[in-house]
């Protein structure tokens, strides 16, 4: 019972790094994705090459399904198509810039993590025992380029979690190196190129 509660909290973990990731990634965005479902259909199919199965595919829904989106004759998605199309060509959208907000973020430029979540490496009673905390710091680029192939490479629950972690407590140099950290019960986080 215990494994799966902190499996569960893992999860929400990723899923919350994700798409805080996600978030700032669309910030850079120079304009606007777009909105209605024949556009963002034109879009993923200029995206894979006139495909409309390869769309079909992506989306989970049928070639006919794709075509009538592309013709105007549906117009409105259910719900589960719409977020798949929102997802897709957010996923898609503007990828140079994307590409060049990741390059500096790991060369030059870091992150900026904030988040309110349960922190603590220290015994009980004192300032460094854990509790909920909000905390915001800059990331150096090499964390940041960790962090940030991790995401791209598919990385496990624990992969995110830990680096994260060692993000904010520069537990290989400098800071606090050595020290476990318990990074839980993630209230929001927010990341920012």
């Amino acid at each position: 019972m215990d494994d799966q509660h902190t499996m569960q909290q893992q999860a929400r973990l990723r899923d919350k790094i994700l798409d805080s990731l996600g978030r700032a990634e669309r910030a850079l965005f120079t304009r606007p994705a777009p909105k209605s479902p024949r556009a963002q259909m034109k879009f993923l199919r200029t995206r894979a090459k006139g495909s409309t199965q390869a769309v079909a595919e992506r989306l989970g829904v049928s070639r006919s399904t794709v075509e009538r989106y592309l013709s105007g004759a549906s117009r409105r998605p259910q719900k589960r198509l719409q977020a798949a199309l929102v997802e897709e060509t957010e996923a898609q959208w503007q990828p140079q810039v994307r590409a060049q907000a990741r390059q500096r973020a790991a060369t030059t430029g870091g992150l900026v993590i904030s988040c309110r979540a349960y922190f603590g490496f220290g015994p009980e009673g004192t300032s460094d025992a854990g509790r909920m905390r909000d905390i915001s710091a800059a990331v150096s680029p090499a964390h940041a380029d960790r962090i940030l192939a991790a995401q791209e490479g598919g990385a496990t629950d624990d992969d995110l979690h830990e680096l994260v972690a060692d993000a904010y407590f520069r537990r290989d140099g400098g800071g606090r190196a050595g020290v476990h950290v318990e990074f839980k019960d993630v209230e929001w986080l927010n990341i920012k190129f």
